[in-house]
């Protein structure tokens, strides 16, 4: 018989391959819907820290498009999340035509303040398939699978390089070059302008420079 998720108080659990353990306000949602039949996904009520558990240490901060509408609310949640020093997480935003005013700047404080991982979707469905594609990650070999790296690794390369990309002025190629040479969010935006001319030259670098002076 499959082991159950267990949970305690410090909000480590074991989440079984295959699994997905959701907050119970998720219930009967699109969200959910769309992982049905695809993972197993069970709820807990006593989530209250994040909205999804991938494994016992990394879990899904899920904003929607109502929380940015709403105002910095969600902000708190993040932080708590960033300093739960038992858990690695990823923040998924819904930036649709709504809320797409207010993505630039959970953007910069996600990416740039905290330096965490985050990922638009532009609904539930699509959040969902992007969550069963996480799931089927960690059923690869755990040196291939970044989602189970250290945390200073910095969860998902494909996350990652997204992120970077949101960054005036860098393609996909310079992302890359900018994540060989620095490995994380955070290195880079403490980068000086010096090293970032070796990598992507003197222009661009000014304006990368200036663009994480800005948001800091």
């Amino acid at each position: 018989m499959e082991k159950e998720a267990t949970f305690s108080s410090t909000s480590l659990i074991h989440v079984p391959f295959g699994h997905v353990v959701g907050c119970e306000k998720w219930r009967g949602s699109q969200l959910a819907q769309g992982m049905q039949g695809k993972i197993k996904l069970v709820f807990e009520e006593d989530l209250t820290l994040v909205d999804f558990h991938l494994s016992n240490r990394f879990c899904i901060l899920y904003i929607t498009e109502a929380d940015l509408v709403a105002g910095n609310g969600y902000k708190k949640r993040i932080v708590r999340l960033r300093n739960a020093s038992n858990l690695q997480g990823i923040i998924i935003v819904e930036k649709t035509q709504m809320s797409e005013q207010y993505f630039p700047a959970v953007q910069k404080f996600v990416v740039l303040e905290l330096g965490m991982a985050l990922l638009p979707v532009s609904s539930q469905m699509e959040a969902s398939q992007l969550i069963i594609q996480l799931v089927h990650e960690q059923t690869k070999e755990r040196n291939r699978n970044p989602f189970l790296r250290k945390k200073n690794c910095q969860l998902s390369e494909s996350s990652v390089l997204q992120t970077v990309q949101q960054i005036p002025g860098v393609g996909k190629m310079t992302a890359l070059l900018l994540l060989q040479e620095f490995a994380s969010i955070q290195k880079l935006c403490n980068t000086s302008v010096q090293e970032l001319e070796q990598v992507v030259g003197h222009t661009l670098a000014e304006k990368m420079h200036i663009f994480f002076t800005q948001t800091r």
